[in-house]
């Protein structure tokens, strides 16, 4: 049996670093992304808009994935926690744009959050996934 290879990516977040833990943690191909907010890193600016909230936040993810060698098409999961109801619209018509033809297996959720934060997006991916023909069944429940 060969060596399991595990990765942990680590970003500029004072979070990480408070609370110990990893922006990814890659286990062999399958990818664990910590939930992310929409917060510049690097300017540790946040806009009050929930779209550009939800924007940046796929930023940072991109970011992270593309660290691992993977990208948004790789993604298998999706957690959104989103706080105020009336952001609902905004944050998932960013989801639909983000993922459209990914399509993902999704959660999302109205959780509270601390200050002044309107979403955070946490994913699961797999590497190479995005390459692979995906095969859509439709079935009624």
């Amino acid at each position: 049996m060969s060596e399991l290879e595990v990765v942990k990516i680590k970003t500029s977040s004072l979070y990480e670093e408070k609370a110990s833990y990893s922006r990814i943690t890659m286990v062999g191909d399958m990818i664990f992304v910590a939930n992310t907010a929409g917060i510049d890193y690097k300017t540790r600016v946040m806009s009050s808009d929930a779209r550009e909230q939800t924007l940046q936040c796929f930023k940072n993810i991109e970011a992270a994935l593309a660290s691992v060698d993977a990208s948004l098409a790789d993604v298998v999961r999706s957690r959104v926690a989103i706080p105020h109801a009336e952001d609902k619209e905004a944050v998932m018509a960013v989801l639909g744009e983000k993922f459209r033809g990914i399509d993902p297996a999704s959660t999302i959720t109205a959780t509270p959050l601390a200050g002044e934060y309107r979403v955070e997006i946490e994913v699961t991916a797999y590497r190479g996934v995005g390459k692979a023909q995906a095969k859509y069944i439709k079935i009624d429940i």
